[in-house]
């Protein structure tokens, strides 16, 4: 089931997401909104997961990250 709504967005975004539906990177501007809040959500639920493993497991150490930085060669 699809429900249309009517949204307010700043003149810049709107041109921008025209602009990505005519260079074909979104098919409509409603698909452009809709894969937006999916991304969004999607980021949510990965925070909540993260925060619920810093529950659980305690927050990672700064050695941890060090070495995952080297690992992944951002250092």
């Amino acid at each position: 089931m699809t429900t249309k709504i009517a949204i307010s967005l700043p003149d810049e975004q709107v041109a921008s997401i025209r602009h990505a539906v005519d260079q074909g990177r979104a098919q409509s501007v409603s698909g452009f909104i809709a894969a937006a809040v999916a991304r969004a959500e999607r980021e949510d639920s990965l925070a909540e997961l993260l925060d619920d493993l810093d529950r659980e497991l305690g927050p990672v150490e700064a050695d941890d990250l060090a070495w995952a930085d080297e690992a992944l060669g951002l250092k």
